[in-house]
């Protein structure tokens, strides 16, 4: 397939209305009278390119690429939505999307006021599809299983992936609102298979975010990935049976936040608050944290995975707290569920693409640091498990009970990191599991870019972090 290029446009938002089937002041009219009768609601319009390949087994497995445009159409009044798109932009599918909304009911109170206006850039315009051309971005891929092939005879199998995208959003609202969004993404991954006395056991890295590909092809980027994914293969390959029962658990810094997101996060999002479905409904003022635990989304970090500019309809993202000093201070919301329980949007309403009417999600989501030193956290523990990664879980929302799997873990034997372990799994739940913090470490670590937050069908990139957290009482699943 040909390779087509964009980067030649010095306006990007020429590739919304490059069909010459639309014009912005026809967007605007547009919108103005499709949503006449509405509270609140705004015209998206996007185009994306994204492009993936996949390298296995010692060569190139897939190569994708792909470029698509459409607009979402959305209208709300009082609690009920009207929604509608295309992937065709012109005046014509517009109008005919238009047609949906006049089943809503008529509004009756004021307007919804429009967001504010931003000029803050968290990430470059730039493309990062054009940056770097198809030969080279293979040729990573090829460097990166050569090396990690070499690197250990105990290497079977090496699988590295190098995805990216580049979208155009613009937002157009009938009180002559008009905001526009350039967002890159990129990501590597490596995984790696090592085989010892007839037993295979992976390892995985990742990283990634609203970037160009630039630093990931620098030889001290990839290199850290082999690493990475090689070390914990190979400490995969020494671990014993995980213990089970209740017991105090350390957990690392960065990317085991994902419980956080998980088991907390979710919990704190407008929608099931407003709706009582939460088990943090109705205890904003109520402690649900130990002391020291602080809890904050923040989607206004440069250049971060889970980061926009303005979230998908036009709210400037912010540091918005929601747990403070153990104390429940706050949800994150979408300008719907915000107007209906009476506070401000946070910057939270995000969608998965311009087929899909947003909702209020987390963008990057942590618990920031403490005073503690980690190695005297470990020091305190006699009996227990560290938790230094995970991989997949299973959250109830309405309950907050959560179960996690490690992915890299080991015994605490007397204050000493013991053998690792596989198969051990962590059960909770999020409304009790902040109370069992008992230490809080100075190293709070975002993770690298790779996470990926899943809700009502939609998927959109994520941020986590966390500090190294001693937690007391919880539950182990192990098969020792």
């Amino acid at each position: 397939m040909p390779y087509i290029g964009f980067m030649t446009y010095s306006d990007p938002r020429a590739l919304i209305y490059r069909s010459g089937q639309l014009s912005p002041d026809e967007a605007q009219d547009l919108a103005r009278h499709t949503l006449s009768a509405c509270d609140d609601g705004e015209l998206y319009l996007q185009f994306v390119a994204s492009e993936s390949f996949g390298f296995d087994d010692g060569r190139l497995k897939t190569a994708d690429y792909s470029r698509d445009a459409g607009f979402g159409l959305r209208g709300v009044s009082g609690e009920m939505t009207g929604f509608a798109h295309a992937n065709e932009i012109s005046a014509a599918a517009i109008r005919r999307a238009g047609e949906t909304l006049k089943l809503l009911d008529p509004a009756t109170g004021p307007r919804a006021a429009p967001p504010l206006r931003s000029n803050r850039h968290l990430y470059t315009d730039a493309s990062p599809l054009d940056a770097v051309d198809f030969a080279a971005k293979v040729r990573l891929l090829e460097t990166i299983d050569a090396a990690a092939r070499a690197r250990d005879p105990r290497v079977v199998q090496v699988s590295a992936s190098l995805a990216a995208s580049w979208s155009v959003v613009e937002i157009v609202r009938p009180d002559g609102f008009v905001a526009t969004d350039v967002r890159p993404l990129v990501r590597l991954n490596v995984a790696i298979v090592a085989e010892q006395n007839g037993r295979r056991e992976t390892g995985s890295f990742g990283m990634g975010g609203r970037r160009l590909y630039d630093d990931l092809l620098q030889p001290d980027t990839w290199n850290r990935a082999i690493d990475e994914a090689l070390g914990q293969a190979l400490v995969n390959l020494e671990s014993v049976d995980a213990p089970a029962g209740e017991m105090t658990v350390l957990l690392g810094p960065g990317w085991p936040g994902v419980l956080l997101h998980e088991a907390v996060g979710h919990g704190l999002e407008g929608d099931f608050n407003r709706k009582g479905t939460s088990a943090f409904s109705g205890r904003i003022g109520e402690r649900v944290g130990a002391p020291g635990v602080t809890v904050v989304d923040d989607g206004s970090l440069a250049g971060r995975r889970g980061s926009l500019t303005i979230d998908d309809e036009g709210t400037p993202t912010q540091e918005t707290v929601l747990i403070e000093d153990g104390i429940l201070k706050g949800y994150i919301h979408d300008r719907l569920n915000a107007r209906l329980m009476g506070v401000a949007p946070t910057g939270n309403g995000r969608r998965e693409s311009y087929a899909h009417a947003p909702m209020p999600r987390m963008t990057n989501t942590f618990m920031k640091g403490g005073h503690d030193d980690p190695a005297e956290l470990l020091s305190r523990v006699k009996n227990g498990i560290f938790a230094k990664s995970f991989g997949g879980g299973q959250v109830d929302i309405v309950s907050g009970k959560f179960v996690f799997s490690c992915t890299e873990a080991y015994k605490i034997e007397n204050g000493r990191l013991g053998a690792p372990i596989k198969g051990a799994t962590l059960i909770g739940d999020g409304p009790s599991v902040l109370t069992r913090v008992i230490g809080i470490g100075n190293d709070m670590a975002l993770d690298e870019g790779v996470g990926v937050c899943g809700k009502g069908g939609q998927s959109v990139p994520a941020g986590v972090g966390q500090p190294t957290l001693l937690v007391e009482g919880l539950t182990v699943g192990g098969t020792a």
